[in-house]
């Protein structure tokens, strides 16, 4: 099965709501883990009251049927409560992706997201360099999982996810990850039941 869509949520938390957001991200991962449709599933915090969930599923309908799910419906209900604005969800599509065949036995908690606009008539470009890094990526085995995303507005990037620091700090060591990224830690996740080939 491929991954091909995705959606890259960013929540700022209240003034003094950050336990009550952590709280709220880690009870959605039992209500993801029912859904058929969601391959992988991460919530993160990217900084102090920085947020985020970034999820993959391999097409349209499963990732419809997830923002008419559980999580979005709790989410969109504890909106006002937690957060200052309105969670800021972007449709992703996949370029390319590395997922384990199986569930890592010990919780991954670093990952790393960059994303970066392509020089106007260089599009086509990036999209080649994004996909010519999955081969690299595969041999990396501190690298738990990567994604190469397409989000609107000509963005484009990378969501890579690590068993800890050091797993991160060896990826970012090599040349291709020279590129200004933003860190974040997992608050909770899922991977997917199945092999991918």
């Amino acid at each position: 099965m491929t991954i091909t869509k995705g959606l890259l949520v960013r929540l700022e938390a209240k003034h003094g709501k950050d336990d009550e957001v952590e709280d709220f991200l880690s009870s959605a991962l039992p209500l993801v883990r029912q859904e058929a449709g969601t391959k992988a599933w991460f919530a993160l915090r990217f900084g102090r009251s920085e947020y985020g969930i970034i999820d993959f599923f391999p097409d349209e309908a499963s990732r419809d049927a997830h923002l008419k799910g559980a999580v979005a419906t709790v989410l969109i209900q504890k909106a006002d409560e937690l957060f200052e604005t309105s969670p800021d969800i972007q449709k992703i599509d996949i370029l390319a992706s590395k997922l384990p065949s199986v569930a890592p036995a010990e919780t991954n908690t670093k990952g790393l997201l960059l994303t970066f606009k392509a020089k106007e008539g260089h599009e086509q470009e990036v999209i080649q360099f994004l996909k010519d890094a999955q081969p690299l990526v595969m041999a990396e085995e501190d690298t738990i999982a990567w994604f190469a995303i397409h989000l609107p507005n000509d963005e484009y990037g990378i969501f890579d996810v690590f068993p800890d620091n050091g797993g991160r700090l060896k990826h970012l060591g090599r040349p291709r990850s020279s590129r200004i990224s933003q860190t974040c830690t997992f608050i909770a996740w899922q991977f997917p039941r199945y092999a991918f080939a």
